[in-house]
């Protein structure tokens, strides 16, 4: 407080000549009358901590608002459709805004498709609905297999580093997920000290560049991941091989935002452009991914240990579940993130054209660990563009056992889609690394937020379950969501996918019916080898 207390005696005594000056020199009186209420709305957004904009940008900042304010709300409904189809339109973007500031997010007069937009997916109600659950139910991920298991909350902060991101705003997610009760991923830009002083938990990612436990040279250092991997913040350490907005790309730092900070967590030179490279080096195939797998959960003490990748070529998931069975050394989950991810740096072509969509990679991880019998011992997360209630009810009637989101979260704390991600001039304080800008962003209040967020999302999820007529999300069945297929037919994911049952891989059986799918699966199980991806 001992900076505002100097600006308003600052401002007093300048406010005090300027009145004496006024009664020798009267034009003076005139320029305070035009100009005093401009200086009081200045140190009034100055000193606000509810709007980075308006921190970082005093008066200026209010045009955006009345923008904003006076474009014709009909604009809100139009559908921008992501590569899977599913809706992400400005309304989930509103919703998000509304519920992590706490203010009402309820619509009135009709809905979406009042509205002329297509209606392509829904879950069935029960007449017989039900209350949710009292209580978030929670997924224990790495149970009879580590020594110290983890309870995840349905709903999650998916994966972003510190240095693409500020360190208030990973100290507003982590604080975030610690009021929530739910897990923060730390992206692969290793643990920085923003990421432990909240308290929150934490999901520490080791992607290709092995930031925060690599050598000199870049490569995996198991003595430096020993050491923060057995920080009792760390709950679960998930391997990074690909990442739905860039798979098969390593990710890139720009200089500006290499910091000495962000040098020493991450083990690289300041001021550098950091590209991670686009595989391991810790392992080439699968049978090493096993091994390397087992050696971190002895590493951390007994820890999950989990693999996050964008579905590419079906045959190589197939090889890691081949040497999961040969070798008995199982991953405790599987993170599958999709094509439509986000990411603050990638090319175009990247982003635009390859991976599979999340719901297409998540059917053909669920399918291939249910046919060859280990979907009952490994946990499926989905990652991408769930943003509400529904996207969690649905992908968990797709076949995942839980969710995580990274994109909603930074709306949650404030993000307004500027698309300066990689430039270092982010106007709302998170993407950037220019204290300037960063002290924009109140960590408590952004924190409430996430929060917020986090709690009503979740809570719209457990009602939607109830009002299907179930109990429990494991419940959930792919015959509980209907999609339209045409102007005049609808059926459920069960009557469109192909759904494997029990072993079906490993007894020659790619599918419940004849189709491309089932000839797919056939070609790539026939090709797969525990010995090569």
């Amino acid at each position: 407080m001992a900076p505002f207390r100097l600006i308003w005696t600052i401002l007093a005594a300048a406010l005090a000549a300027a009145l004496l000056a006024a009664l020798a020199w009267p034009p003076i009186l005139w320029t305070l009358l035009l100009l005093g209420p401009l200086a009081s709305v200045a140190l009034h957004d100055t000193m606000q901590r509810r709007h980075a904009v308006l921190r970082n940008f005093p008066v200026v900042g209010h045009f955006r608002y009345l923008l904003e304010s006076i474009r014709p709300e009909i604009q809100q409904y139009f559908v921008e459709s992501d590569t899977d189809g599913r809706p992400f339109s400005r309304e989930i973007r509103s919703l998000v805004y509304q519920r992590a500031k706490g203010v009402l997010d309820t619509r009135p007069f009709g809905t979406l498709h009042d509205l002329g937009a297509p209606q392509t997916d829904l879950i069935a109600h029960s007449i017989r609905a039900k209350a949710p659950p009292a209580e978030e139910p929670r997924i224990r991920i790495g149970e009879g297999r580590c020594a110290k298991p983890y309870d995840a909350s349905l709903y999650n902060v998916s994966a972003m580093s510190f240095g693409s991101l500020s360190g208030a705003a990973v100290r507003a997610l982590n604080g975030g997920a610690a009021r929530g009760g739910f897990y923060h991923n730390t992206g692969e830009g290793g643990i920085s000290p923003y990421h432990l002083e909240p308290g929150g938990d934490l999901v520490w990612q080791i992607g290709t560049g092995y930031f925060g436990c690599r050598t000199d040279d870049g490569r995996f250092d198991a003595d430096k991941f020993a050491a923060k991997a057995t920080l009792d913040a760390v709950k679960m350490i998930e391997i990074k091989l690909s990442q739905g907005a860039k798979p098969g790309h390593g990710g890139i730092l720009p200089g500006q935002k290499v910091t000495p900070e962000i040098a020493a967590i991450r083990h690289v030179k300041v001021g550098e452009t950091v590209y991670s490279p686009p595989a391991h080096t810790a392992f080439t195939t699968p049978r090493e991914l096993c091994a390397f797998v087992t050696h971190l959960r002895e590493l951390s003490s007994g820890k999950p240990i989990g693999i996050k990748l964008c579905v590419g070529h079906v045959r190589e998931f197939m090889s890691l579940c081949k040497a999961m069975r040969d070798t008995g050394e199982l991953l405790d989950y599987i993170a599958v993130d999709g094509a439509e991810g986000g990411t603050g740096a990638a090319p175009l072509e990247f982003s635009n054209s390859i991976g599979a969509p999340l719901s297409e990679g998540l059917r053909v991880v669920h399918n291939v660990l249910v046919g060859t019998g280990l979907r009952d011992r490994i946990k499926v997360i989905a990652s991408g563009r769930i943003a509400t209630g529904f996207h969690i009810v649905q992908h968990l009637a797709i076949g995942a056992d839980l969710c995580a989101a990274a994109r909603p979260m930074m709306f949650a704390l404030g993000c307004i889609q500027a698309l300066r991600c990689n430039s270092n001039h982010c106007p709302v304080g998170i993407a950037t690394q220019d204290p300037g800008l960063v002290r924009g962003l109140d960590v408590a209040d952004k924190a409430t937020r996430v929060h917020r967020f986090h709690h009503a999302t979740v809570h719209a999820a457990l009602e939607i379950l109830g009002a299907a007529g179930l109990d429990h999300p494991d419940q959930l069945r792919p015959e509980h969501i209907w999609r339209r297929v045409s102007p005049t037919h609808v059926a459920t994911y069960a009557e469109i996918y192909d759904y494997l049952q029990p072993d079906d891989l490993l007894h020659g059986r790619y599918g419940l019916r004849e189709s491309e799918y089932d000839e797919l699966f056939r070609r790539e199980w026939q090709a797969a080898s525990a010995d090569a991806f």
